[in-house]
């Protein structure tokens, strides 16, 4: 059970948060939206969020396979060059182990405008705001219907 329910103890906080969300969404191409999403909700161990994302992608018809291999993207060969950069951006910035390695930053500049980068930092930071909340509260997913 969830510590607290923070959309109803601060509301004006999370609308702001949904607000960035919702520019994030219309601004990152979705595919590469919801990779980044469910890779960042990976590495920060939020359940409820891997299991919101996952469950998207996979109504939005992206193949069982390539969600399930998202945790392991550099062993698979069936990430575009786009989705590879945004995966290592989204798993640099969310860890940010001394920051993000010019290596990284180049390797996504060559593949994504200045703007497509801007957006996808605002994405990566969004979810890692997601997480923090979902964790820090422990609202973990809803229960299993399978």
């Amino acid at each position: 059970m969830a510590r607290m329910a923070i959309v109803e103890v601060a509301p004006e906080g999370y609308r702001a948060a949904s607000a960035l969300e919702r520019y994030s969404r219309e601004n990152v191409e979705h595919d590469i939206y919801e990779l980044i999403k469910l890779r960042s909700s990976q590495l920060n161990g939020c359940a409820f969020c891997v299991d919101m994302h996952g469950s998207d992608m996979l109504k939005a018809g992206m193949p069982f396979r390539k969600i399930n291999s998202v945790a392991a993207w550099r062993e698979a060969d069936w990430f575009t060059e786009r989705e590879r950069a945004a995966l290592e951006l989204a798993e640099q910035a969310t860890l940010l182990p001394g920051g993000v390695p010019d290596e990284v930053w180049h390797a996504a500049a060559k593949v994504f405008t200045e703007r497509e980068l801007a957006d996808l930092l605002f994405a990566i930071a969004t979810i890692n705001v997601w997480n923090r909340l979902m964790v820090s509260t422990q609202s973990g997913p809803k229960p299993a219907q399978l």
